[in-house]
């Protein structure tokens, strides 16, 4: 078995700012604060040298990637179409802070972004993150297609509805107050934008990631 690799945090936001060499102590200082910025790195010296720079600067970069697909396999299944846009979600925990966003696939600028939300899963911020794209591609009359990279989020959009098992609290309300203006926007509104599963195997991870940990 490999051992895995160490990482460190940095922390721009949250109780106390730094780089903290466990995800636990990171952790400590992102749950429940309200807008928290952080990010994972392979080194010390990323780590630190990040946070003298700016979050945004960070966010979703990570080192290139090389696919273990063989040849024939990565021609199957070709390259992504750039005349599009991806989305991703991102949660500190299981319910927890949860955001997703949108961005360009070529470029990676970022097209909306919503959160942090309280009580979330990652699986409801991809249902959202799908179906704000849906709702902003119509809106702009674009022939786009988007890309995700949970299977079950595509599954709840095709079926309208978010079938979480999420209890609905009063922290997560706003949270849910959304779920269900998306779900009517789902069963109201037409839409042709084709919705397409992100080949991260072959691709890496999708540009709309977060890249925390």
């Amino acid at each position: 078995m490999s051992k895995k690799k160490k990482k460190y945090y940095t922390v721009w936001k949250g109780h106390h700012t730094g780089v903290f060499d466990s995800w636990d102590d990171c952790k400590a200082q992102i749950k429940d604060f309200e807008g928290a910025q952080y990010k994972s790195f392979a080194t010390f010296e990323a780590a630190k040298t990040a946070l003298k720079g700016n979050y945004k600067d960070y966010i979703g970069k990570s080192k290139k990637f090389v696919s273990e697909l063989t040849h024939e396999q990565l021609k199957k299944i070709g390259q992504p179409n750039n005349n599009s846009i991806c989305v991703d979600a991102a949660v500190s925990g299981n319910p927890g802070k949860m955001e997703y966003r949108g961005v360009d696939t070529q470029t990676k600028k970022q097209l909306f972004i919503q959160g942090p939300f309280e009580e979330g899963t990652n699986n409801i911020g991809e249902f959202l993150a799908i179906v704000h794209g849906l709702a902003l591609l119509k809106n702009k009359g674009s022939k786009r297609i988007l890309y995700t990279d949970s299977r079950t989020a595509m599954s709840w959009v095709k079926k309208k509805s978010c079938n979480t098992k999420l209890k609905r609290t009063e922290s997560n309300k706003p949270l849910f107050d959304l779920v269900d203006r998306a779900e009517t926007w789902l069963k109201t509104h037409t839409y042709t934008t084709v919705v397409v599963k992100w080949e991260t195997k072959a691709w890496g991870e999708i540009p709309a990631d977060f890249g925390r940990k």
